[in-house]
């Protein structure tokens, strides 16, 4: 066994450290954090948008504005010892204040960007005018006006188009057939729906026999300048049928992209016939400059499938820059959704696939190209962290091999995404978070040796690891004030005698002398992990504010410990994982003596609340139980999700076909051993995992005749996002813990 204490990402808490009287993290704090966006990088590599989101408690919104930084003349080119102080840039700036404004992106000659703003007929593209000298927005106007709305919009590299998403009806034809089914869904006395295929609802919405096509829309400088006084160019649907075009996906990078010389977009979809079952998601390409009174079936005929021979997932196209490739993430094995993502390379001229990232362990997340076409830039999850990368884009016969070293070596550390490159290929600008600290952007040199990626050296910026520099600090303000907890991480033997990490988060004020009570926290995924990373939901740090130790474990199952550890939670529900997180408990009890064994409580989400029902049945260690959206009845859970794929890859088929595994991982069927007092959350437009888990689950705890209690949302769906709701949701967790467990 092994243990690695280290401060997480210390870097980060330097800017923080003038201030002299801080006390600990409060949840109006973190409502009041802004939440920054991803970085949009200017033509001329000047100037850097982004949004970030400001949350009202007292009136339970949230609103996106614009803001602006100017980038450095001279970016960093060479990498920052630990001890360098970060950027002292202060010139980041709000400049879209007077409406909610999402998404901006930049035209072509930087004059102007689009941005998605829901002021006018609801969410719609609008366009504002940009002084390239004072870095300043100087007009704005709305540039759509599409009754089934607007967002996800995107340039087209020449300047002349302008793409968004909209949802709309399949078989209308014209924007009017679109606009009149919509009144009619508004006004007609009858609400009910007739279905005729699964995935009818997803998320947390059914489908209303709706679908999301790409839509392109000619612009040029005049174009929408007075919406409404004349009729402009109509969009053109570019993505004609009964497919969603993107399909869903809970953010990350586009779906789509147009070609360097914007006469081709190429677009993820799915086209298998019963999307439920399927991971299948392809690439297809489609002229941009189809004519505009081109029928449906005259654009699908010009509409080409460039991943047809891949039965698993093909996401997120990119074109490089000189349009000879498109660099794509694919997955290998069909309909299972957690499968290593791994970035590919298509060759437009041959028509050809290769993998750019054979012999890598961990997921290709974000990823960039540089300008001249030869290297491409990635973060993937590494143990707790999400590193940088850089891999050359030749093919593989034409590579350095002494240089090919990739898998090992990472350019940037810490926990970042939202990549990008400045227009001269040598910096690289990147959102980075930490447990201690919410999204910034950072810049970072492109062409560093890298650090051997194990986690103690990218924490401390060891081997020329570069940790970059900040060109945002729209949080100072806030955290200033506040004492945030320190973190380290263990390691232990697990289940198969295998190493695994586990986190823990010190409560405020330690004191080495005391003893603490202890708030296990359990991830869901079941494929994820707790990473060196900000959450709102589930934050370790305000969960050990008011006087407690927080313990997470990477049990098996977790991402960033390589594919074959994440493949063995599959089929074994409540087996390793569950070794993992006893083991791993047992292990912090015996090294971190301050933790009061016989004050704990269990807490989990999704997978995670699936685990704390299972923990009810198969252990008494804890003082108290908290399960948020678990799944229950295993049998009962496949028959109302909505991603059938999920339920059948990890439990080997159907309940009618393989019961025998779904009873055996079954949380109801250890019901007779519930004695643990269990809070139970749920919300009724879960459709991942339907509410009524919740409901036999505390049905259950209450015939039982265990303290129990509910906290039941009718607003909310899988994760609880409205910020009043939120704060009920912490303090009834909460309050929850301390009347079992106490603090003294």
């Amino acid at each position: 066994m092994r243990i690695c204490p280290h401060l997480l990402l210390a870097l980060l808490l330097a800017p923080y450290s003038a201030g002299e009287s801080r006390h600990p993290f409060t949840f109006e704090e973190m409502m009041a954090l802004k939440r920054v966006e991803e970085p949009v990088v200017s033509p001329d590599g000047k100037w850097v948008l982004f949004a970030a989101v400001d949350v009202d408690l007292k009136s339970n919104t949230k609103t996106p504005h614009v803001w602006v930084v100017p980038l450095p003349l001279n970016p960093p080119v060479a990498v920052p010892s630990p001890s360098s102080p970060v950027s002292d840039n202060r010139a980041e700036r709000e400049i879209i204040s007077d409406q909610d404004a999402d998404r901006p992106r930049w035209a072509p000659d930087g004059k102007r960007f689009a941005f998605v703003s829901t002021k006018e007929q609801g969410s719609q593209i609008w366009i504002a005018d940009f002084d390239e000298a004072s870095g300043t927005v100087t007009a704005k106007r709305r540039l759509t006006n599409i009754a089934t709305e607007a967002d996800g919009e995107l340039w087209s590299p020449d300047g002349r188009n302008l793409l968004f998403v909209s949802r709309i009806y399949p078989e209308c034809a014209t924007e009017s057939c679109n606009a009149q089914k919509l009144e009619e869904s508004k006004d007609g006395k009858v609400k009910a729906l007739i279905f005729e295929h699964l995935l009818y609802r997803h998320w947390n919405g059914y489908r209303e026999s709706k679908r999301s096509h790409l839509f392109v829309l000619p612009f040029s400088a005049e174009t929408g300048k007075s919406p409404g006084a004349e009729p402009g160019p109509s969009p053109r649907d570019l993505t004609p049928g009964d497919h969603d075009v993107p399909p869903f996906h809970l953010g990350g990078q586009d779906m789509y992209a147009f070609s360097p010389d914007g006469q081709e977009l190429c677009f993820t979809s799915n086209h298998e016939e019963e999307e439920a079952i399927s991971t299948n998601n392809d690439l297809f390409t489609v002229p941009v400059n189809i004519p505009a009174d081109a029928s449906p079936d005259q654009v699908l005929q010009k509409t080409r499938n460039i991943t047809a021979g891949n039965k698993a997932a093909d996401e997120t196209p990119l074109y490089s820059p000189d349009g000879r490739y498109i660099a794509y993430r694919a997955q290998q094995r069909p309909g299972y959704e957690s499968d290593r993502w791994r970035l590919m390379l298509y060759d437009r001229k041959t028509g050809q696939s290769k993998e750019l990232t054979e012999g890598f362990d961990d997921w290709v997340e974000s990823f960039a190209w540089a300008p001249d076409s030869k290297t491409i830039y990635f973060s993937a999850d590494h143990e707790r962290h999400a590193l940088i990368y850089a891999v050359p884009s030749v093919p593989a016969s034409a590579r350095d091999q002494t240089k090919r070293d990739f898998p090992r070596r990472a350019l940037v550390g810490g926990y970042n995404d939202d990549l990008s490159v400045m227009p001269g290929g040598k910096t690289l600008v990147f959102t980075r978070m930490s447990m201690v600290a919410p999204n910034e952007i950072y810049l970072s040199n492109a062409g560093g040796p890298g650090c051997a990626a194990r986690s103690a050296d990218v924490d401390t910026g060891k081997d020329s690891c570069s940790l970059g520099v900040a060109l945002t600090r729209v949080n100072e303000q806030v955290l200033s004030a506040i004492s945030m907890s320190k973190a380290e991480s263990f390691w232990f033997k697990g289940a198969k005698g295998d190493n695994v990490e586990g986190i823990l988060v010190y409560p405020p004020n330690f004191d080495r002398g005391r003893k603490y009570p202890l708030k296990f926290l359990i991830h869901g995924g079941p494929e994820g992990a707790w990473g060196d990373d900000w959450s709102y939901r589930w934050n370790p740090q305000l969960f050990a504010a008011n006087g407690y130790v927080a313990v997470m474990i990477n049990f098996h199952g977790s991402t960033g410990y390589g594919q074959k550890f994440t493949d063995a939670i599959n089929g074994d529900w409540g087996g390793a994982p569950f070794e993992d997180l006893m083991k791993g408990l047992d292990y912090a009890e015996q090294h971190y003596t301050f933790i009061d064994k016989d004050r704990e409580c269990a807490l989990g989400a999704s997978y995670g609340g699936y685990m704390s029902n299972w923990i009810l049945g198969h252990s008494n260690r804890f003082k108290c139980i908290v399960s948020h959206d678990g799944m229950f009845n295993s049998e009962s859970a496949w028959g109302t999700t909505e991603e059938l794929w999920f339920n059948e890859w990890e439990f080997r088929g159907t309940p009618y076909n393989n019961r025998e595994l779904y009873r055996k991982w079954s949380p109801h069927l250890a019901a007779s051993d519930f004695k643990t007092p269990t809070l139970v959350i749920h919300g009724q437009l879960d459709y991942r995992l339907d509410v009524s888990e919740g409901f036999q689950l505390f049905t259950t705890l209450q015939r039982q005749g265990v303290p129990s209690k509910m906290l039941y949302f009718p607003d909310e769906g899988h994760w609880v996002l409205k910020p009043q709701n939120s704060q009920l949701w912490y303090k009834t967790v909460n309050d929850w813990v301390d009347q079992w467990v106490g603090r003294r």
